[in-house]
């Protein structure tokens, strides 16, 4: 990966179309998880989503695999598909943009509230 793809993003733009060329190859009831399933790991993903590729991967492997094995969608991600992205993303406690967000803030106000009193 060269410093403009890095820079521009478009390594991860190619990597979201070929996502997206291996999903369409799914039938009808996985595209739909396939859909919940990228909106559910965006709050999980840090600013410039890199760090989501690798586990949109993997999720779509387990989608084509289940599929070609002739599982149902539920019997793969169950019927919490939210609970499953969690998981994918680093278990319960996985931090969100808005978790860290809010720790960022928390820590700039309690600096700026120290100045202050002192």
């Amino acid at each position: 990966m060269s410093f403009w793809e890095t820079i521009t993003g478009s390594d991860l733009t190619r990597q979201a179309t070929a996502f997206e060329t291996r999903a369409a190859a799914l039938p009808a009831d996985f595209q739909a998880a396939w859909a919940q399933i990228k909106s559910n790991t965006f709050a999980y993903g840090s600013f410039s989503g890199r760090n989501q590729m690798p586990i949109l991967d993997a999720a779509l492997g387990l989608l084509e695999e289940a599929s070609a094995d002739g599982q149902r969608v539920d019997e793969v991600l169950g019927d919490d598909i939210p609970g499953f992205c969690a998981a994918l993303a680093g278990g319960e406690g996985a931090r969100t943009y808005r978790d860290k967000w809010r720790e960022q803030l928390n820590r700039t106000v309690a600096r700026k509230l120290s100045r202050l009193g002192g």
